[in-house]
């Protein structure tokens, strides 16, 4: 099971804590006379699942770089368990529990499947030694299905194996908070329930689960709430079923949105 204690390591929160694993507090991001993030505001608690919508260009994966550190915030808090973050390194935030998958599969294509898990797993949250590493890497290599391919090659793969691939290197870390960027994309209908099954067990085990999604059957099937982004700004925040009836997130997104995607 995904919360339990493998190979010595602290399980995930539970789904029963009140505070929020991760906060974004008037999170800001310019380039030069772009706004590309404006004074955006999240929690995600842990067990659950924040979606994060919006046409393309509204600011979501800058958002995620500003969390994850892959750009600095021009303004405003990102904070994890309670710790201020923003002036993290990226390899500091994945140590103190932050694990991120990418919209374009993102693998390191020289090495095998079980290398790449191998490799995710010495970036562990509270890690203590390489024998541990490997009991992680075939843990998470058995949770995305991909023990038969352990051996194979990861730069060849298809896509719904990338993607399977990604989002087990993420758990190696032993993240507090997972965020997701389009995770079903690419994917045909029955992989896309696949890869729902294992969010949603990630979920039940006390991660708290931040998705950018297109894919409205997937992200209001998982999601417990949505963050609609326009023009770089919150436009809209509720759950699924409020989403669905705004008539402005019809108007400025979910009529392209659902025109265009599964």
């Amino acid at each position: 099971m995904i919360g339990a204690t493998v190979a010595g390591e602290v399980a995930p929160a539970g789904a029963g804590s009140s505070a929020p694993a991760l906060e974004g507090r008037a999170v800001c991001k310019n380039y030069g006379g772009l706004r590309a993030v404006i004074d955006v505001s999240f929690g995600v608690a842990p067990g659950e699942i924040l979606g994060i919508v919006g046409p393309n260009g509204a600011g979501k994966t800058t958002l995620f770089d500003v969390i994850t550190g892959h750009t600095s915030a021009t303004s405003g808090e990102v904070i994890l368990e309670g710790r201020p973050i923003v002036g993290e390194k990226v390899h500091t935030r994945c140590a103190l529990g932050l694990a991120r998958t990418f919209q374009q599969p993102t693998v390191a294509a020289s090495l095998s499947v079980l290398e790449n898990l191998y490799l995710a797993s010495s970036f562990r949250r509270r890690r203590e030694n390489g024998a541990q590493d490997v009991a992680v890497a075939e843990r998470w290599l058995e949770f995305a299905g991909l023990t038969h391919r352990a051996s194979a090659e990861a730069g060849p793969l298809g896509v719904f194996d990338k993607k399977r691939l990604m989002l087990a290197t993420a758990l190696a870390t032993n993240p507090i908070v997972l965020l997701l960027d389009e995770p079903f994309g690419g994917l045909n209908p029955q992989e896309i329930d696949s890869v729902m099954g294992l969010i949603r067990a990630v979920r039940d085990q006390g991660l708290a689960v931040v998705c950018i999604e297109h894919v409205m059957r997937a992200l209001t099937a998982l999601a417990d709430r949505v963050l609609v982004m326009h023009h770089g700004a919150t436009f809209f925040e509720g759950t699924p079923g409020e989403m669905l009836a705004d008539e402005r997130v019809i108007e400025v997104y979910l009529g392209s949105a659902h025109g265009g995607h599964t």
